[in-house]
């Protein structure tokens, strides 16, 4: 995977934080057995919100050269967008609290090799 990952990740953010995606966590999981490098959760107000969302990433990480290998928008209530070293949540807030997917990826975090 690519080197330096941090511009991209910084511009996911900011993209997110332009279009008031909220409570924006990115977890680094380089030297873990995970099977990405990062993942980045943030939370929508609806799910239109989150599509909304989605949209945006798509179009401004497109014109960056970002490569989505597979987004699965299915359940507009927590999208997943992934860029290959790098997965993207959109939950919205009911399924973010569902999932508790920061728990488990804060303890894969701590367990770096």
């Amino acid at each position: 995977m690519q080197e330096n990952r941090q511009p991209i990740i910084k511009f996911i953010i900011q993209i997110l934080e332009d279009k008031k995606g909220e409570n924006i966590e990115v977890f680094d999981l380089k030297n873990t057995d995970y099977f990405v490098d990062y993942v980045i959760i943030t939370t929508a107000f609806v799910d239109k919100h989150a599509l909304a969302l989605l949209d945006s990433l798509k179009k401004e990480l497109k014109q960056k050269n970002e490569t989505f290998f597979h987004i699965d928008e299915e359940n507009p209530e927590w999208i997943v967008a992934d860029l290959g070293d790098i997965i993207v949540h959109i939950f919205t807030e009911n399924q973010r609290k569902k999932f508790n997917l920061e728990e488990f990826l804060s303890k894969m975090a701590a367990q770096k090799n």
